[in-house]
């Protein structure tokens, strides 16, 4: 399974009618292509890659987002966003968050990962989940360690076969770890660890392999490029290339190549792109990531993207008051909130509020019911004479929002920005003529998968429902 991130279903098919990515076209003629898979919320990679490995949402694997507030530590969490904001946090704090307590500590131990469960060895390679029943040893450099950053002896339960760049290597000789391609973190090393297993015969049951390169060209060049993919591609062949014919590859393995979320266009102007929200709640005290929570502090903000958690330090600060306030930011898609069981949620373009929880007399396209309430258009919800819910603006809309609302404990809003703009706070990452993701919306939700060598299909076209697919791929070629 490799996953090429913040790929899209129309800049593939795009290379592919331009003849330049040959490998991808290869796997999808021989197999099924799924150009609307529906991904997690956030749609940030720690969320999704939690997702995927164990098969549920963040209301149960407990990884919340890629930046967020712990309100039993009183402590602001982020797993590596833009480097200034890494750099106000700190290095130190942020690889230990991403390295070690992302999985050891936040992944719910009430979840198994698919490295976990299945009964024959796996890979892990390049993903930043990764949780395993092995102790891997770490190969910490010398500055690293001096430096206090990470513990010379550091070690970390993983797979059978763990590789995280220049930190842990399945091929002693991979040479693409130099500081200018990201310390390992880039598709050539990724391929190059999948090449040996394969070249060494040492393929094992399940194989998850990380491509990052695209994510940031998307990020910074729009969605409409190309060039990632077809760096990609040239990685894929690299890796087809270890066999004698490409159609050797399909006998020996079941291939996967898929992206993990979709992104949004940011519009050019950087002062309709950007929303801030420190001048929207102005009347309020904002924490400063750079410090602890102060006792003055009232609201903490957590910024991904396209989508914020808002946090209310001050109980005296009703979260309704703050919706209110942020419904006349014409900029923002929806605001939503948790009140007793119920999730609320409104928006500046629509009168009233939805309100809804699951159980009722309403259904989903993926088989749960739903009690809903008050205007279904907030949320872009069609529902017909028979009380089947379709899903227009937000894929599976209901159950990720629901999901982030049991994520983390906390008093907080939830806020999606619209097509064309992001969030933007204290250090975090800007995309103005770019792209970005984060949000529930279709545009950065739908992302496309290729599947060959196998004619299982998952129950639903959704990350959520990958795991118990693979589980059954496993069994099927046991």
């Amino acid at each position: 399974m490799i996953i090429v991130d913040s790929i899209m279903d129309e800049a593939l098919q795009s290379s592919i009618q331009k003849g330049k990515a040959p490998a991808f076209q290869f796997l999808m003629n021989n197999g099924r292509y799924y150009p609307r898979m529906v991904s997690s919320f956030p749609t940030m990679s720690v969320v999704i890659d939690s997702t995927l490995l164990t098969g549920t949402y963040a209301d149960q694997h407990k990884i919340p987002a890629l930046v967020w507030f712990d309100a039993h530590e009183k402590r602001f969490i982020s797993y590596g966003s833009a480097q200034q904001e890494i750099m106000k946090v700190g290095v130190k704090q942020v690889l230990q968050e991403s390295l070690f307590h992302l999985n050891h500590n936040h992944l719910s131990s009430n979840v198994q990962t698919l490295h976990e469960e299945i009964k024959g060895p796996s890979a892990s390679i390049n993903t930043l989940v990764y949780r395993g029943n092995h102790n891997k040893p770490l190969n910490v450099p010398r500055l690293l360690s001096l430096l206090g950053f990470i513990e010379k002896d550091a070690a970390i339960k993983g797979p059978n076969y763990f590789s995280y760049g220049l930190l842990s290597k399945i091929d002693s000789k991979n040479k693409h770890t130099k500081l200018w391609e990201g310390f390992g973190f880039n598709d050539k090393f990724a391929a190059q660890e999948l090449k040996y297993l394969i070249q060494q015969n040492r393929l094992p049951s399940y194989s998850l392999v990380y491509f990052s390169d695209n994510d940031k060209l998307v990020h910074k060049k729009g969605v409409d490029v190309t060039k990632g993919i077809e760096d990609a591609d040239k990685q894929l062949q690299e890796v087809l290339n270890s066999y004698p014919a490409w159609e050797d590859a399909l006998k020996d393995a079941v291939w996967i190549v898929m992206g993990d979320s979709g992104q949004t266009g940011i519009k050019d102007n950087k002062e309709q792109a950007l929303i801030d929200l420190r001048k929207v709640l102005k009347d309020y005290r904002i924490h400063r990531i750079s410090g602890p929570v102060k006792n003055e502090d009232q609201i903490v903000l957590g910024l991904n993207e396209r989508m914020s958690f808002i946090y209310l330090l001050n109980q005296q600060i009703k979260l309704e008051d703050v919706a209110k306030m942020l419904s006349n930011e014409q900029r923002i898609g929806y605001i939503a909130w948790r009140e007793r069981d119920r999730v609320k949620v409104i928006s500046g373009d629509s009168n009233g509020c939805l309100s809804f929880k699951p159980v009722g007399d309403f259904t989903d396209p993926y088989g749960h019911t739903w009690s809903i309430e008050g205007n279904v258009n907030i949320l872009g919800l069609v529902i017909d004479k028979n009380n089947q819910v379709t899903f227009t603006e937000y894929p599976d809309g209901l159950a990720r929002l629901y999901s982030s609302f049991y994520s983390h404990s906390g008093n907080y809003l939830v806020v999606d920005a619209k097509p064309g703009y992001e969030f933007v706070g204290e250090g975090s990452p800007t995309h103005v003529g770019g792209a970005a993701h984060g949000s529930l919306h279709k545009q950065d939700s739908f992302f496309p998968m290729i599947v060959a060598g196998t004619e299982l299909e998952p129950q639903h076209e959704r990350m959520i429902d990958l795991k118990e697919w693979i589980m059954r791929i496993l069994e099927n070629k046991g």
